[in-house]
């Protein structure tokens, strides 16, 4: 077995797990019981999002393909910061009803 071809079958299965991953992270983003489950769920979306551009860049052997997977990083880093203030916004907000409430 030859380095070309031993690699065409790495990035292959690769790209076959991560396939699998994003699924699953789509079903938990869909299907997550809480908000902040699915935060986390996007969070893993974004991350293997990143993976399989990375896989894609190895097997093609276009580097450009790692400028969007940076961009991409950046994208769901800014996303899972955003939705976590927003989770603690809502939570100061209910503690705040609450209080008036009493």
């Amino acid at each position: 077995m030859s380095a070309a071809i031993f690699m065409e079958w790495a990035t292959l299965i690769s790209l076959i797990l991560l396939g699998v991953a994003l699924l699953v992270s789509l079903v938990r983003i869909v299907i997550g019981p809480s908000l902040s489950d699915r935060v986390l769920a996007l969070d893993l979306l974004a991350v293997v999002a990143m993976g399989f551009v990375g896989a894609i860049a190895v097997r093609t052997g276009l580097w450009l393909y790692l400028d969007i997977a940076i961009a991409l990083a950046l994208l769901g880093f800014l996303a899972t910061v955003a939705l976590a203030r927003y989770i603690l916004l809502r939570g100061a907000k209910n503690e705040m009803a609450k209080g008036e409430a009493k």
